[in-house]
């Protein structure tokens, strides 16, 4: 009888199908920690409709690690904004670690859940359990995944992202188009490779122009 992979070996095959390299030692118990977290509380409160265990770790943790590895050299500070479960904000925080992540999710419930996972991974994330669109300071990166009314979320999300920083848009092909409209002409806009294993999700990246300097 065949014995079924542990989560974690199953997490780093699932990356090497994808052409991602798999996570060191130090991450893959990390991610199985997060992993555990997520299913006991999933269970209670509904994080995700995604309920099997191989749908989680292809769609939720390989494309937020695939996001995480093709987000830009360099930035400081990013937010996750309308968070949810924590994806791509919580593997965003375990894979760049230089980055200080806020996790904005206003249901209280999942924001509880993120204040465990960053207490548990010990994370040096910062959740803010209210809407995002109340947050008074500006961000290098925005990440945006699955929230709902996206495209208005964007008009508010685009205030949040300092000049010469940058949108993140976990999408798809069908649904690029108007949510680059929403976020309105000053972005320049990149496509990173589709998620693995579909012919559809992407991640796009818009670069906010810096503002040109006065007369």
């Amino acid at each position: 009888m065949t014995e079924t992979p542990n989560p974690a070996t199953r997490l780093n095959a699932l990356l090497v199908e994808s052409s991602q390299p798999p996570l060191d030692p130090f991450l893959t118990q990390h991610f199985d920690a997060l992993l555990s977290l997520f299913l006991r509380w999933n269970a209670r409160i509904n994080l995700t409709s995604i309920r099997d265990e191989e749908g989680i770790l292809s769609r939720h943790f390989v494309e937020s690690i695939a996001c995480a590895r093709a987000l830009p050299a360099g930035l400081s500070t990013l937010l996750d904004f309308g968070s949810g479960a924590g994806f791509p904000g919580l593997p965003i925080a375990l894979c760049r670690p230089e980055i200080s992540v806020t996790l904005a999710e206003s249901q209280g419930k999942k924001a509880a859940f993120l204040c465990e996972a960053v207490r548990v991974l010990g994370l040096a994330a910062e959740v803010h359990s209210g809407r995002a669109e109340s947050l008074a300071t500006q961000f290098d990166c925005v990440t945006l995944r699955a929230v709902d009314k996206m495209d208005r979320a964007i008009q508010a999300a685009v205030h949040l992202v300092r000049q010469g920083g940058w949108l993140a848009l976990m999408t798809t092909n069908a649904g690029l188009p108007a949510l680059k409209a929403s976020a309105g002409a000053d972005f320049s806009w990149t496509v990173a490779p589709l998620f693995p294993n579909s012919d559809d999700r992407l991640l796009a990246l818009g670069k906010r122009a810096n503002q040109p300097p006065s007369e």
